[in-house]
């Protein structure tokens, strides 16, 4: 039955801001299947409860995903699909978790799952719904981190949007273009994160700031000049987005406007909370060694985590790395051993 309810919610297109038919699906499939008061909430998100204890357990993963047709099919123990890594996998685990979970464990908490849209989008809307909708005592959230790991933490994001406008003259004058300032500002923020950097003995992938100029663009009429850039951030944990903005606009040149978005607060949960305790039991009596990690983009988890003041970590079968690719695939088997592991921790995790 898991894999059904896997096979078809990958087969429902679910690109960012399209994600009506799943979330039709998954709430649907939730009130066949033991689930109270499985619903599409506001935010479009699929949500269905169970249990009736005084714990609540939010498990919340995104069911929308990246562009990209990729023929749904089992192939060798594999399914291939667009989000069934990212990250209809991990929804799925959930949901098939909680199904199997025992009345002693009902009777100890409420469990509720979260189906949530738009979090491929800055909007991250399905998040930003739920926390105000629940005040939970411990966090799921759905990603890929294979079935015997447990992520801690995601970077945090910041993207700054650069703009100058200068009057056209000759390139044989003295002075600079428009496109000439656009390429020392990104110049300068890349210099002030890696001063930054040093002076903070910072190391390491996730305790650095990235640097990305996504995109840069100049043009001319004959009259002005104007050239543009993008430039994305990753932050890591003590760098708040606020603090990076103001940093960053010390950088802009004369006459540059600078505008900023997508920022999310950077995260790392400590190691040993509840919840990963009982996860890394769960996964020692499959035979798993567990282990830890921290990844350097950004999820949902940076959306909640200003919100929800409660122990949290990622969770969800997978290879992240196949993420957006041509070739997403999540292996079946370990798919089902992650429901297993998920299962158990939660038995645990409530005391049932």
């Amino acid at each position: 039955m898991s894999i059904e309810l896997l096979r078809h919610a990958v087969a429902i297109p679910s690109v960012s801001y399209h994600e009506a038919e799943v979330a039709k699906y998954l709430a649907e499939y939730m009130s066949k299947n033991g689930f109270q008061n499985a619903h599409v909430d506001p935010s479009g998100s699929a949500v269905g409860e169970r249990g009736h204890g005084p714990l609540t357990v939010v498990l919340l993963g995104h069911i929308d995903t990246v562009p990209g047709d990729i023929q749904v099919r089992i192939e060798d123990g594999k399914l291939y699909g667009r989000g069934s890594v990212d990250a209809k996998g991990s929804f799925c685990t959930f949901v098939s978790a909680v199904q199997q979970l025992p009345d002693s464990a009902l009777e100890k908490a409420r469990f509720v799952c979260i189906g949530a849209t738009e979090e491929e989008a800055p909007t991250s809307r399905g998040a930003r719904h739920a926390v105000t909708q629940y005040q939970p005592n411990y966090i799921f959230i759905g990603e890929p981190s294979a079935w015997d790991a447990i992520t801690l933490g995601y970077k945090g994001r910041l993207i700054c949007k650069a703009e100058i406008t200068k009057d056209n003259f000759h390139t044989a004058g003295e002075g600079t273009s428009a496109s000439d300032d656009i390429v020392e500002f990104c110049n300068r923020v890349k210099k002030w994160a890696k001063d930054r950097d040093e002076a903070h003995g910072a190391t390491g992938a996730f305790n650095t700031i990235s640097v990305m100029v996504q995109s840069i663009h100049g043009d001319a009429d004959g009259m002005q000049q104007v050239a543009r850039a993008s430039v994305g951030l990753r932050l890591p944990p003590g760098l708040h987005p606020t603090a990076a903005q103001q940093q960053i606009f010390e950088q802009r040149l004369p006459g540059m406007h600078l505008q900023f978005v997508g920022h999310e607060v950077p995260y790392r949960g400590e190691k040993d909370t509840p919840i990963s305790r009982a996860l890394r039991l769960a996964i020692r009596e499959l035979g798993g060694t567990p282990k830890f990690k921290v990844k350097t983009g950004t999820s949902d988890m940076n959306v909640v985590a200003p919100h929800w003041d409660a122990p949290m970590v990622a969770y969800g079968p997978g290879d992240s790395g196949l993420d957006h690719t041509p070739f997403e695939h999540l292996e079946l088997a370990e798919y089902e051993k992650a429901i297993e592991v998920l299962k158990r921790a939660l038995i645990k995790l409530v005391g049932a």
